[in-house]
């Protein structure tokens, strides 16, 4: 900490030690008295930190930050500094209608206003469950005061007949055998609770363990912090050294900016196709970059991700759940692997100081069957395929979850390898897709292409998790239990379904998904990255004017004036799924001071 005579002025004492305007610092002093601080303590030029509370009883996967902020606030303390804690609003991913997406530009907006208008010198960013890691990261990339991310860290491993039962992956597995008949109402909702033990986040590598994992892949993050399950006395551990750190990067001035440089951003992606990522990584981080003003866009994804192998056998691409994924190193020791063979920017600084070279050098897998060394991967390639065509402009497609069954059903035709076609069934939400789904004058068979639209940013509204759609009961029981899907939607990042998604732009502002009809012939080529509906051009433009001649695509109504709002300002999902009114501001507290209130 510098001495006296060497301390910078601080955002804070524009509140609390201003003798250029008395009147105001007394305005500002005299309430945040009244809970026990003393007129010392806050003019005494001690680093003032926001702690970003996500937990909640609306939030049970961040609900265990209510205590570990009581550790994060004797770090603050310890290290000279003076814990503010604040609410964040509340995501939940499985609490959340109609979907969390929706909340996560609304928390941004929220969290931006905090940390620009009120006297905050840093702040402590604690994030879990999905949506609340790039929320808390977007606002802080925008603001640029000094931040840190805490995450929450995953549940205890699930097990369910001496087997592991992965949170979010189990209940994929478990609605197909319901719908095959072979397993009843208690026993579904028995097995699919089985899955979540304890508190924390998601124990497989959904999204929830991708985001975090990339906030510490950008540098964000302490060390090791991501893969620390949330029961562990580390957990704790680590929350009160993310406190003292947060009282010392004040110090530094060390700010988001200084961290998320483009090389940082690709280092995250080469990251999330090692660990074998969630398809929601490219929302959120192609979200975090456009807020912070660094250019990156979803074609970069398989650029500089597409060959990574995948190094962690995790479900829903592997075995293993986040216990042994972090005693055998977490992603240290996979960003170890990934620097070894060249694939990262090791002179990328970080949150604690130092490069992310320094930070992993030494940062060994300890299990080569949960950590594969980079020579001898699960899998060759692990990033994402982006498609683009007549049906839209970009998808991807996780090539890490391609069941050898999947492949050798659709990409193995010797004359015609990596590429498939047949014939189209067409939902309009998923409201129709489970009304019609088993209905058997649809004719699906196992060469059908399922696609559901209306279900992006705009006509969901928000974007949801449905485009992972399950065959009929019938073809399930017959042991066919995907299809082919593509959507301008999402599918849960603890979905092992090889489903086409974020289609953009979405059905709802005129993507070609609006004209598809069913009886339609698709073709997916992943040898040349295209998706085309084989129609002739005339024909497509004949449908579109009669799209636009009935008053374009429809989609329900809006329930909240936040949807209505969202949906009048919202970009789409291979760019972020951000407000496009907010990308332009950066840097905010450095640029400007808010005005006075009186």
């Amino acid at each position: 900490m510098p001495t006296n005579d060497k301390r910078p002025r601080l955002r804070s004492q524009l509140w609390f030690d201003n003798p250029d305007n008395p009147g105001m610092t007394a305005l500002y002093l005299e309430r945040y008295l009244n809970s026990g601080l003393t007129k010392e303590e806050l003019n005494s030029g001690k680093p003032i930190i926001g702690i970003a509370q996500t937990g909640s009883d609306l939030s049970p996967c961040n609900r265990h930050h209510l205590e570990l902020a009581k550790r994060v606030r004797d770090g603050i303390r310890d290290a000279g500094g003076i814990a503010f804690e604040f609410p964040m609003h509340p995501i939940q991913e499985t609490g959340k209608r109609p979907t969390a997406a929706l909340d996560r530009n609304l928390a941004y907006l929220g969290l931006v206003e905090v940390l620009f208008g009120y006297p905050l010198d840093g702040v402590v960013l604690t994030t879990g469950c999905d949506k609340t890691t790039p929320a808390a990261i977007m606002a802080a990339a925008t603001v640029d005061t000094p931040a840190i991310v805490l995450s929450g860290g995953p549940m205890l491993n699930g097990w369910w007949k001496g087997e592991r039962a992965g949170s979010g992956t189990v209940v994929w597995w478990a609605r197909q055998e319901h719908a095959a008949g072979r397993m009843d109402y208690k026993e579904f909702l028995d097995l699919v609770a089985s899955s979540a033990p304890s508190i924390g986040h998601c124990n497989t590598m959904g999204t929830a363990s991708t985001m975090n994992a990339l906030a510490e892949a950008l540098g964000l993050s302490l060390p090791g912090c991501a893969a620390i399950p949330a029961p562990y006395r580390e957990r704790a551990q680590i929350a009160y050294e993310t406190g003292r750190r947060a009282v010392e990067i004040v110090w530094e001035d060390l700010k988001p900016s200084d961290i998320l440089t483009r090389d940082a951003f690709e280092n995250a992606i080469v990251a999330c196709s090692a660990i074998g990522g969630s398809t929601n990584a490219p929302i959120h981080i192609n979200a975090i970059a456009r807020h912070v003003g660094v250019a990156l866009s979803i074609e970069d994804w398989e650029t500089i991700g597409y060959d990574v192998p995948l190094l962690v056998n995790m479900q829903p691409a592997g075995q293993y759940l986040g216990e042994e994924y972090y005693r055998a190193g977490g992603l240290p020791a996979v960003l170890h692997e990934l620097m070894a063979a060249g694939r990262i920017h090791p002179h990328s600084r970080t949150i604690n100081g130092k490069t992310i070279g320094e930070n992993i050098e030494h940062a060994k897998s300890t299990d080569p069957d949960v950590i594969l060394p980079y020579d001898r991967p699960l899998k060759a390639h692990a990033g994402f395929k982006v498609l683009s065509g007549n049906l839209f402009d970009s998808a991807i497609m996780k090539i890490s979850v391609i069941s050898e069954e999947f492949r050798e059903r659709y990409l193995s035709d010797p004359s015609d390898p990596n590429a498939f076609e047949g014939r189209t069934v067409v939902f309009d939400g998923p409201e129709d897709y489970h009304h019609r789904i088993d209905d058997p004058s649809l004719q699906i068979d196992q060469h059908t292409m399922l696609f559901i639209r209306g279900v992006g940013p705009v006509g969901y509204p928000g974007s949801a998790e449905v485009v992972n759609m399950q065959p009929p009961a019938a073809l399930i029981k017959q042991g066919i239990t995907s299809l082919p899907c593509i959507g301008d939607g999402r599918q849960s990042g603890t979905s092992a379904s090889p489903s086409i998604v974020h289609a953009s732009p979405e059905a709802a502002v005129g993507g070609g998904l609006a004209l598809l009809r069913t009886g339609d012939r698709v073709r997916i080529d992943l040898n040349n990255g295209t998706a085309n509906v084989l129609l002739p051009d005339g024909e497509l433009a004949q449908r579109r004017a009669a799209l636009e001649q009935q008053g374009a695509f429809r989609y329900p109504a809006s329930q909240t004036p936040w949807q209505e709002i969202q949906r009048a300002m919202v970009d789409q999902l291979a760019d972020g799924m951000v407000l496009k009114p907010a990308v332009k501001y950066h840097r905010v507290a450095q640029k400007s001071v808010p005005r006075d209130n009186h």
